[in-house]
């Protein structure tokens, strides 16, 4: 594999691949999973552990070889009687239906080893199946640097699964040895070992070379991952699914869809992600470990270890942090980013905002360019904000800060104190305008030629008779409510405009 990463450790439709083979493996109800390593031993040690907490790990010493490692899972395991399963750890596709299909057939015919096999067009690097040409049963199997030119013209090859009877198991792997091209104990050799002692050795043939097919280098990886993905669709479009793009879809086997759910083109969805009836995803959205509602929408987003509520929407271009909770019917929307954020029923965020360690009560509105400034540099602080609430566009609530149920916050203000239930937040400096300053400090530019022009048409003797512009009505103070500037209210007189003066913006 040219990697870092034991091969067995590389996945395929979201599992790695030895999680492949300890699912199929535990469809057949056994005894004992005995999972035999060596080459990054503690890394994989690991992930067994993780998968399948109960298997048994086993070292194989420095002697090579598959022989040597069923001889080490043989010695750790307790004397056991009846059918042994061996299977490879790099056959992704091979599913416990087929294990069990090998077997039935085991027991069947009261073989002593019963093999799955395949044919395929290029053989090169199996191991070939050499068959009694009268009863069909299998003589050996023929490693490929140790196979003569006759024998290198079968196209029957070995899936490298077995069965095998543990008392011939025992006495067979007693009697390997290392004469071989590669100096390695062959598990195949028990094949042979069985013949001779009596018993008998047959193979079942798999009509699905892909099912069974061993991943050597990451272009089979590639190959085995599309033909899985391929799979997985087929399954999930005849189960109900409307897939509008397979050549653009990737969902891991470990997803879960409902009927009447629509993904479009563009989706990626891994883990542990849940879909629920009539929602729709996509295009273009990476979901990881999500729970999405009901008639739920998920647009152009990237999310993970978040649940989207029953109706709510999301997107484009969200980003979705672990920890996000949106109620039912909520909005997140465009270039929105949460984390850690419970945004309850029908509240919604739709524009340019951060929301981070947060709590939003049911219909509540974000106003555009809000952030919940959440981190003091040593540690995360929340911000609650109570239902029914409306904030201003470009507000930053800095934490830990409330602001109560019903109340609303001022465009452009910086939240450092509680604003109580129904009140209005405000936190911004008060306007002035410097009259003429564009004329008088930029002449000759575009924007004092347009002030210019607009005081010449605004109305008749806007220019003086000398020529100078008129002086302008008094511009009206911005007032401390959220929204445009305004005049005069409640009574009372109108602020004066601040005086004509020099000076910087």
């Amino acid at each position: 594999m040219k990697s870092r990463l034991p091969k067995v450790l590389h996945r395929v439709g979201g599992r790695t691949m030895v999680g492949h083979a300890l699912v199929a493996a535990r469809e057949l109800e056994p005894q004992h999973v005995a999972v035999v390593v060596r080459h990054e031993r503690d890394l994989v040690a690991a992930a067994v552990a993780e998968i399948d907490p109960d298997a048994l790990v086993v070292d194989q010493d420095e002697i090579p070889g598959t022989g040597r490692a069923v001889q080490c899972a043989m010695a750790a395991l307790p004397e056991i009687e009846g059918p042994v399963v061996v299977l490879a750890g790099d056959v992704p596709l091979l599913d416990g239906a087929t294990l069990g299909q090998l077997l039935a057939a085991h027991h069947a015919d009261a073989n002593a080893v019963t093999m799955l096999t395949t044919e395929v067009a290029d053989a090169t690097g199996y191991g070939r199946i050499v068959r009694d040409k009268d009863s069909g049963d299998v003589l050996a199997i023929v490693e490929h640097k140790d196979a003569s030119a006759d024998q290198l013209e079968i196209h029957e090859i070995n899936a490298s699964v077995f069965v095998f009877d543990a008392a011939t198991l025992r006495s067979g792997l007693a009697s390997l040895g290392r004469d071989n091209a590669q100096g390695e104990v062959y598990l195949t050799d028990v094949v042979a070992h069985a013949r001779e002692s009596g018993g008998a050795v047959r193979a079942l043939m798999s009509d699905d070379p892909l099912g069974v097919e061993g991943v050597n280098d990451r272009v089979a990886l590639a190959v085995l991952g599309a033909e899985m993905n391929r799979r997985t669709l087929d399954g999930w479009m005849r189960a109900g699914v409307t897939i509008v793009d397979p050549g653009s879809t990737w969902i891991d086997l470990d997803v879960e869809l409902a009927q009447d759910v629509t993904i479009l083109p563009g989706v990626q969805l891994h883990g542990a992600t849940v879909v629920a009836e009539g929602a729709t995803i996509g295009p273009d959205t990476t979901l990881t470990d999500v729970e999405v509602g009901r008639d739920a929408t998920v647009v152009r987003t990237h999310g993970s270890l978040s649940v989207i509520g029953e109706g709510s929407s999301v997107g484009p271009f969200a980003y979705l942090r672990p920890g996000t909770v949106l109620g039912r019917k909520g909005k997140i929307g465009t270039f929105v980013e949460t984390k850690n954020a419970d945004i309850g029923e029908g509240a919604k965020v739709p524009h340019l905002s951060y929301v981070g360690d947060a709590t939003i009560g049911e219909h509540t509105n974000i106003g555009a360019a809000s952030v919940t400034v959440n981190y003091d540099g040593v540690n995360k602080h929340r911000t609650v904000i109570g239902a029914h609430a409306r904030t201003g566009a470009d507000n930053m609530f800095v934490a830990p800060v409330t602001v109560g149920d019903g109340a609303y916050t001022a465009a452009g203000s910086v939240i450092v104190s509680d604003v109580p239930a129904g009140a209005l937040g405000v936190s911004r400096a008060q306007q002035r305008n410097i009259e003429d300053w564009v004329v008088r400090r930029r002449p000759g530019t575009a924007a004092a030629e347009a002030a210019l022009a607009a005081r010449a048409g605004s109305a008749p003797g806007a220019v003086d008779d000398q020529g100078d512009p008129a002086a302008a009505p008094p511009h009206e103070v911005s007032s401390l409510r959220s929204g445009t500037s305004r005049g005069p209210r409640d009574g009372q007189p109108e602020a004066a405009t601040a005086a004509d003066q020099e000076g910087t913006v």
